[in-house]
């Protein structure tokens, strides 16, 4: 398995980072739209679509989807990471309230609804901070894997208070703690580096802080679906790391909320 994990890390980071800053404009956006598809038909076995043509129909319908926000020049645009977020907000509701509210959730039109404004909004914060410099979007990645680093030092050395043990027991808030220094740590060298202001400084360090919480969000929610369905890995499309929405649960949170704010609290 740890051949198998060396081998695959080995071809997809080069080729995740050549296109997450090698790429801009129309092939980013291809290349984004590409990694959004592989998800949606992930996706559609968590809705309970597992083989067959309804399987493709999920992945087709958001492929669409963002054909239509590029044509119309809505992936720069604000209001699908406003509903993003609404839908985040109501992810946050049904994870707090696992496994009493999962009927509020369980049917399959609400779980491929749920798919929409969780995927389609990545592709747009994607998009729109790759058109902001690739600084702001380096930081979203290093915020994310800063999170998930501190969060299993902490967790591991210290971890006692479990932070939702229906959903992900191995979870802690002594780690979700121990991220968030890690990310607060990392605004300020951003801030630093990109010479803000104090009141923009400050700004980022609290957005950061919220979307640290925020990216933690994702990966519980895709492990409430997993559980449901009682899968381990959303596929076996990565060899040894699982499939696509197993590495980028989180930056489906983090990367829409934070690209919605940015603007406004970084730029002002």
């Amino acid at each position: 398995m740890l051949r198998q994990r060396i081998i695959t890390a080995a071809w997809l980071a080069p080729l995740a980072l050549a296109g997450l800053f090698g790429l801009e404009g129309g092939p980013f956006a291809l290349f984004t739209a590409a990694i959004v598809v592989l998800a949606g038909w992930e996706w559609a076995n968590l809705a309970g679509l597992e083989r067959g043509a309804s399987r493709l129909l999920p992945p087709l319908v958001l492929a669409l989807g963002m054909a239509l926000l590029w044509h119309f020049g809505q992936h720069l645009a604000l209001w699908p990471l406003v509903i993003g977020a609404l839908g985040w907000a109501l992810n946050l509701w049904w994870v707090l309230g696992h496994p009493g509210r999962s009927h509020q959730w369980s049917s399959r039109a609400m779980r491929l609804a749920m798919g929409a404004w969780v995927l389609l909004p990545t592709w747009v914060g994607f998009n729109l901070l790759r058109e902001s410099g690739s600084a702001w979007l380096l930081f979203v990645l290093l915020l994310v894997w800063g999170a998930d680093i501190g969060a299993y030092f902490v967790g591991r050395a210290l971890g006692r208070r479990k932070l939702a043990p229906n959903v992900s027991p191995g979870k802690s808030w002594e780690g979700v703690y121990g991220g968030m220094a890690v990310t607060a740590a990392l605004a300020l060298v951003f801030a630093l580096w990109q010479q803000l202001s104090l009141s923009a400084g400050l700004a980022l360090v609290a957005l950061t802080l919220g979307v640290t919480l925020v990216s933690v969000l994702g990966d519980l929610l895709e492990s409430m679906l997993k559980r449901h369905r009682g899968l381990k890995d959303s596929s076996a499309l990565l060899p040894g790391h699982g499939g696509v929405l197993d590495r980028i649960d989180s930056l489906t949170a983090a990367v829409p909320v934070f690209a919605l704010f940015f603007t406004w609290l970084v730029q002002a």
